[in-house]
This record gives structure tokens, C-alpha cells and sequence, in this order.
């Protein structure tokens, strides 16, 4: 199958009390994901759901983990879940064209 493939980086800034990260490294990996995440991004900034690092962290993070679900279909983990990912991404994708 052939994939867009990407690199993450999560570099833990602050925790919950603003004091700064006392981790030494950044969790990275190399995925790869069937939609061109970018352009994915740049949709959802012209639907205008949320502001600009929000939108940017719902679409990486939904892709990722839809690309998981989509792999994994058959996992006890995500057997009863699948009929609600459908009606969510068809309800985002509605809602997307009409806005956009």
C-alpha cells in the first residue's frame, strides 16, 4: 500500500504546573498514513472549527490514530468503536464541504 510518510516529534514543554519539562528526549517515530496530512490541515483552517494550533493537533492527531484504527480493524479495541468513527468522519466531512 502506498503512504504519505511522515515524521513526528512531541517535545513535553511544561508540565500541568508551568514547570519546565524534565524530560531529556522528544518522543519520535516515522509513520506513514494514506491522506496528505497537509492538505487535510489546511481544510480544516478554512472550515474555521477551531484556531490555528488546535485544528493542527485534532488533524494529526485523528489521522494518526484513524491510520491505527484502519490497520488494526479487527482488534478487540476497536470492534465497537468503528460504527462511531464512521458516523463522526461523515459528519466531519459534511460539515467540512459546507463550510469550506
Amino acid at each position: 500500500m502506498k503512504q504519505h510518510q511522515y515524521h513526528v516529534t512531541v517535545q513535553h514543554l511544561a508540565d500541568a504546573k508551568g514547570h519546565a519539562s524534565t524530560y531529556d528526549e522528544n518522543i519520535e517515530f516515522d509513520v506513514g498514513n494514506h491522506d496528505d496530512i497537509f492538505k487535510i490541515v489546511e481544510r480544516l483552517k478554512a472550515a474555521e472549527f477551531f484556531d490555528e494550533d488546535t485544528t493542527k493537533a485534532f488533524a494529526v492527531g485523528l489521522k494518526l490514530f484513524l491510520e491505527v484504527i484502519m490497520t488494526h480493524r479487527d482488534h478487540i479495541l476497536f470492534k465497537e468503536f468503528e460504527p462511531a468513527v464512521k458516523q463522526f468522519m461523515k459528519n466531519l466531512k459534511q460539515n467540512v464541504k459546507k463550510d469550506t
